[in-house]
């Protein structure tokens, strides 16, 4: 009797699901409230990615064999995992493209949750499995019982099965590098951001210092002003006086009689 054909794609959601997964429900309201479209349709990408592979993965763990049927089975949670890291890459550049600090924050708060989510995922599919795996083992086992060909199976199930974790664990050794990689980029990002903060604040105390120079002219110019207006009425005054001296030095000399 063949055994039965695994699903590579769930049809319905996992029923088991992570304490971890609560947090990107709760928080996805609030992101599609300030995000732009691109980022909703890539967080929704993302939720239904996690939503498949916690499905998947329950997939594995009810899986009763062949080793085959696990392979298919592995590759298609592997495949999920890529297209979610490659959501994740592209939801984290969404996020530092973002003109609000509040936005880009809060977009990179929700990648970080998913990340961990992720993480919560691959320990949930190395758990399922081992479970998988050694049920697998334990039902060749009493194979084993009936005969010589039970014994060659179950060394070639040992070989696929070492195989397969040394294929896990290269997977799982590269998205360890690209977590190492990601976290020393947002070192980076953040001592950028702090020179930029520094250099902000030099420049405003620069500012204010010029401000009040500039006030400073502004004051000694309007006191030149006023000081040039008074000059000019005292030159008039003056200038008025002499003439009106003049006149009447004229007018005693010229008409003495008047």
């Amino acid at each position: 009797m063949s055994p039965p054909r695994p699903r590579l794609w769930p049809r319905r959601p996992s029923r088991r699901r992570p304490s971890g997964s609560g947090g990107g429900a709760a928080s996805a309201p609030k992101m599609a409230a300030a995000a732009s479209v691109p980022v909703r349709v890539c967080h929704q990408e993302i939720v239904r990615f996690d939503l498949e592979i916690k499905a998947a993965v329950q997939d594995i763990r009810d899986c009763p064999g062949p080793l085959s049927a696990l392979a298919e089975l592995n590759a298609a949670v592997k495949e999920k995992f890529q297209q979610l890291r490659g959501r994740l890459q592209e939801l984290e550049q969404m996020a530092k493209e973002q003109d609000k600090e509040s936005e880009k924050q809060a977009l990179l708060q929700e990648v970080e949750n998913h990340k961990k989510q992720m993480l919560s995922n691959q320990a949930a599919w190395r758990k399922a499995n081992l479970a998988c795996k050694i049920a697998i083992d334990n039902s060749e086992k009493d194979q084993l019982l009936q005969g010589r060909d039970s014994l060659r199976q179950r060394k070639t199930t040992k070989e696929s099965l070492a195989e397969s974790a040394s294929n896990i664990t290269e997977s799982l050794m590269g998205i360890s590098r690209m977590m190492s990689q990601q976290v020393q980029q947002s070192e980076e990002t953040v001592q950028t951001l702090a020179n930029s903060s520094r250099t902000i604040l030099e420049a405003n105390e620069e500012f204010k210092s010029m401000s009040g120079t500039i006030q400073l002219g502004r004051k000694l110019i309007t006191k030149y002003n006023r000081r040039e207006l008074t000059d000019k009425l005292l030159i008039f005054l003056a200038l008025a006086l002499f003439l009106a001296t003049v006149l009447y030095i004229l007018k005693k000399r010229l008409f003495p009689f008047l």
